[in-house]
């Protein structure tokens, strides 16, 4: 009987070793350490992040940092000066800046320049005599020289040229570029945070086409 026994235990472990051969083995896949270091590298609580890193998430971007703003334009050098004086009593840094921009073109009707002052002096009498109205010029490249006229239509200067050829006179046309000058008041970037909307609309209450614009503060510049 305990041969028996024992055979019955043989035979059963004989199964077991022959079972496990033939179960196919199946690998588990365990991911490599590296990505659990860099997913832990990614998470960073709040409260680790240092306070420069916050604001340079949450600031503006450099360029309007380093921006002006600009309140304007005005007609009158004295209406920008009374907002400029209003804002430098809040401490608020600023400063008026005129502006000239193209506003078309003159048509100059002249005679160049003789030989001789004296001589386009001569000129210039004869001219009078005849009524028609002329002056010497005096300065830059004309020095000597007879103006004629100055006419924001280049026809009208036309007219004005071929009277004088038809006279015996040589007149030529120069286009002078006209230039329309207006005033800005310039805050400072540092200052631009004092004036808030409040400040704004009061302005705008006391000045009324008033108007505002964050540019780069070369926009407007100071004509030479």
């Amino acid at each position: 009987m305990r041969w028996l026994f024992l055979l019955l235990v043989v035979l059963n472990l004989f199964y077991y070793v022959w079972h496990q051969q033939q179960v196919p083995l199946r690998a588990k896949e365990v991911p490599p350490l590296s990505l659990y270091r860099s997913a832990q590298q990614d998470i960073k609580l709040l409260s680790e992040t240092s306070g420069a890193s916050r604001k340079e998430l949450s600031a503006p971007g450099r360029e309007s940092d380093t921006a002006c703003l600009f309140l304007g334009s005005f007609e009158r050098e004295d209406a920008a000066r009374q907002v400029e004086q209003r804002l430098i009593s809040l401490d608020i840094r600023v400063r008026v800046q005129p502006l000239d921009t193209a506003a078309g073109v003159d048509y100059w009707v002249y005679l160049p320049p003789l030989a001789s002052r004296q001589a386009s002096l001569r000129q210039l009498r004869e001219l009078q005599a005849r009524k028609i109205d002329s002056y010497i010029i005096t300065q830059g490249d004309l020095a000597n020289g007879i103006s004629l006229g100055i006419f924001s239509r280049s026809d009208s200067a036309e007219s004005v040229a071929q009277r004088l050829r038809d006279a015996g006179y040589e007149p030529q046309v120069r286009e002078l570029p006209r230039a329309h000058r207006s005033f800005w008041v310039r805050v400072d970037p540092e200052s631009r945070r004092l004036v808030d909307d409040s400040l704004l609309d009061q302005l705008a209450r006391d000045f009324n086409t008033l108007q505002h614009q964050i540019l780069p503060c070369e926009s407007v510049a100071t004509p030479q």
